[in-house]
Order: structure tokens, then C-alpha cells, then sequence
């Protein structure tokens, strides 16, 4: 009887270290997702094992009315990771794209909205061609003077989201950007396939000029921008 006692303690302290070892914390988690800049007040929760993120999605215009934001946040799936992920560019026309992606681990540590900061004053010596098309408008290219961290030359096209069609093309783009801009195939806004390519030298003059770059090149003018960003584009990427 001795014996028998003895092993039902081994055994019940055995089933108890399991479940210990086994179990996993579990916390809850904001769930929200909106496209306007006045998301609803109220929210939903869902219950995480592995995280939480938030995320937003910020595209600024030159007008209020065309701005864009889209919010989203939730529990990161069993068969899913998180990743932290920034980025930034400022193309032409006043066209900016902000993506912050943050990832936690705590109690509704995803319930405030993220806040990104101003566009920096500070020119930090980088210039860039800037232009930006989309399926309504065509602006004439320009010279840029890049801020803060965008310290990369881009160039970026927008495709259909789900389209396999490489001339589904709702924007296309050049500016300035963040190092982690460079070479994205990322779904932006829930709608808009967005690749980019950096360039480390593009030669481009203004109108008249014809002497050759450093390269020997001759120089190209500014005016054929638009056409060399699809063609390059479609090229590398496609």
C-alpha cells in the first residue's frame, strides 16, 4: 500500500509539472481596423499567446480630402510572426507614405493608436528626382531636397492588389525614402501592391543642359522621367 501511495504522489506531481511547463500566458488584445482618420471609438478584443500588433498606414496629399489612413490591430495567429517594420517616402507632388508595423507582448498593449512626428525640417544632403502619377493626375518631375532619415532615392509603382497583370498600374513614383524602403513587394492600404527599387545614381539634369556626368553619360532630362519610371520599373520588377 506503501509503494502503491507513493506512486500516485509521483504521478500527481509528474500530470501538475507538465501542465506547468505546458501552459502558456494568455492576455488580451486590441482588435480594431478602420480607413479614416476618425476611427470608431469602440473597439473588440481577442485573446493572444504570441503578441499583438498594431499597425498604421498613413498617405498625405496635398489635400485634406484625398489624405489617407488606415488602422489596423489584433493577435498574431498560432502559425504567424510579427515583425517591427518602418518605413517612409516622400515622392513628388506632396506625396507622402508613412508605415509603422509594432509588435508586444502584454495586456491590450496595442490599445493606443501609433503616432508618427512631422516631417523634419533638415535637408540632410541627399536630392532626389521627385515625381509622382497615379491614374488621374500626371505632374512633372522635380528636383527634392530629402529630410531626416530619407536618405535613399526610390522609385516606386503601384499595381491592383490580387492582380497578376504587370500594366495594372494605379501610381507611380520617385523620391526620397528610408533605407528600409528599398525593395519592398508589400499590400499597402488594402488595395495597392506596392514595389520599389533604390537607386544609388541616377543621373538627371535639368532641361538644356548637355554636358555628361561623372559617369560619362550624357545627361538625361527631367522631362522624360515619367516614361524611364515604368520602363525601369516594369523591367526589374516584373
Amino acid at each position: 500500500m506503501a509503494w502503491s501511495g507513493s506512486l500516485k504522489s509521483l504521478l500527481t506531481v509528474f500530470v501538475f509539472t507538465i501542465l506547468a511547463v505546458c501552459s502558456v500566458d494568455s492576455y488580451l488584445c486590441t482588435v480594431q481596423q478602420c480607413e479614416d482618420a476618425s476611427c470608431p471609438g469602440s473597439t473588440s478584443s481577442c485573446t493572444a499567446s504570441k503578441g499583438c500588433f498594431n499597425q498604421m498606414q498613413q498617405f498625405d496629399t496635398p489635400s485634406t480630402f484625398t489624405d489617407r489612413i488606415f488602422k489596423n490591430k489584433g493577435c498574431v495567429g498560432e502559425s504567424n510572426t510579427c515583425n517591427d517594420e518602418s518605413f517612409s517616402a516622400t515622392l513628388g507632388d506632396q506625396r507622402r507614405f508613412i508605415f509603422e508595423n509594432r509588435c508586444c507582448t502584454s495586456e491590450q498593449c496595442n490599445k493606443d493608436d501609433i503616432t508618427v512626428s512631422q516631417e523634419p525640417a533638415e535637408a540632410n544632403g541627399v536630392q532626389c528626382v521627385a515625381f509622382y502619377s497615379d491614374l488621374g493626375t500626371l505632374h512633372m518631375p522635380t528636383i527634392r531636397k530629402c529630410t531626416g532619415a530619407e536618405k535613399k532615392c526610390v522609385m516606386a509603382i503601384g499595381t491592383v492588389k490580387g492582380s497578376s497583370n504587370p500594366f495594372s498600374i494605379v501610381m507611380a513614383g520617385m523620391g526620397c525614402a528610408t533605407e528600409s524602403s528599398c525593395n519592398l513587394n508589400v499590400t499597402v492600404l488594402d488595395s495597392i501592391n506596392i514595389h520599389t527599387v533604390c537607386l544609388s545614381n541616377f543621373p538627371v539634369f535639368l532641361p538644356g543642359s548637355s554636358v555628361p556626368d561623372s559617369t560619362g553619360l550624357r545627361p538625361t532630362s527631367i522631362s522624360t522621367v515619367p516614361f524611364l519610371i515604368i520602363l525601369l520599373l516594369l523591367k526589374i520588377l516584373f
